[in-house]
């Protein structure tokens, strides 16, 4: 498993040895067998963009951060990024690959619905969030080794996903997928007459939920905070990850979700990890 350790700032630590973690199973304390720092174990990305009419007046600022994220991030010949978009549909963009050429080609017509799409569908519009988080995670990272991540830029409202939030973060839990959520809102949007049809609800809280319950970061656009910004602290964060492993002590007779609860022993530290684990038998 990954997990990154902050103080009370917020601010990483790196210089935490072996010893300085416990880890434990349902209740139970295990032995950790493998321990790494700044782990180079390849990295599989999945930048994740909300492509729906709510995102239309931020979507250019997502693109030109997103590949400046992505040339700083991608080593060639050993991480791999895909790109996939959705609004009323889930669109894979572009599959995996080390070009940064290919991903700024594609991050470039990576583009809001037409009008054309909206009036097929009645102007209802779309947000297939949910589906486009399990549909990256059972698809793609699943059958990927090393570390994971996905990277969702969104407002967090999903409108018309056949499947649930709940299932969407079991998905990712499965394959082992980190994910990153990013806030970027158009506070106008939900004020206008199409975005009054869509109606509103808890996007903050549904991206907050996805990152903790993966073990990863939750970030929010704002004055203070902007996208470039973000992607320079999650970047760090990839940078500065301890990979930990464990043998259960417990055979896995039936597959099942396992509780995993991490600790530090130095007093006023913050782990981020995910909380637990598929067991396939």
């Amino acid at each position: 498993m990954l997990t990154t350790v902050k103080n009370k700032k917020g601010q990483i630590v790196r210089d935490l040895t072996k010893d300085d973690f416990k880890i434990a199973e349902n209740g139970r304390p295990q032995t950790l067998r493998y321990f790494a720092r700044q782990s180079d174990l390849p990295l599989t990305l999945g930048l994740m963009v909300d492509t729906s009419m709510s995102q239309q007046r931020v979507l250019d600022a997502e693109q030109s951060a997103s590949f400046r994220f992505l040339d700083r991030v991608l080593r060639e010949n050993v991480d791999q990024v895909f790109v996939m978009q959705f609004d009323l549909a889930v669109q894979m963009r572009q599959e995996l690959t080390s070009s940064r050429q290919k991903l700024e080609e594609t991050l470039a017509k990576v583009a809001i619905p037409t009008r054309q799409a909206l009036q097929a569908q009645g102007y209802s519009g779309g947000t297939l969030l949910y589906e486009a988080v399990v549909a990256a995670s059972k698809d793609v990272m699943k059958s990927r080794q090393g570390r994971k991540a996905l990277i969702v830029l969104s407002d967090g409202v999903d409108v018309g996903s056949e499947t649930t939030l709940a299932a969407a973060i079991e998905a990712a839990q499965r394959a082992d997928t980190l994910i990153y959520s990013i806030l970027f809102s158009d506070a106008t949007y939900y004020g206008d007459p199409l975005g009054g049809l869509l109606g509103h609800s808890d996007g903050r809280g549904v991206l907050v939920r996805m990152s903790r319950e993966t073990g990863a970061g939750f970030f929010e656009v704002s004055k203070k905070q902007s996208i470039e910004q973000i992607f320079d602290l999650i970047q760090e964060e990839l940078r500065s990850q301890y990979s930990l492993g464990y043998v259960s002590d417990t055979p896995v007779r039936i597959s099942e979700f396992r509780k995993i609860q991490l600790t530090v022993s130095q007093k006023g530290l913050v782990v981020q990890a995910r909380d637990r684990y598929w067991a396939q038998r």
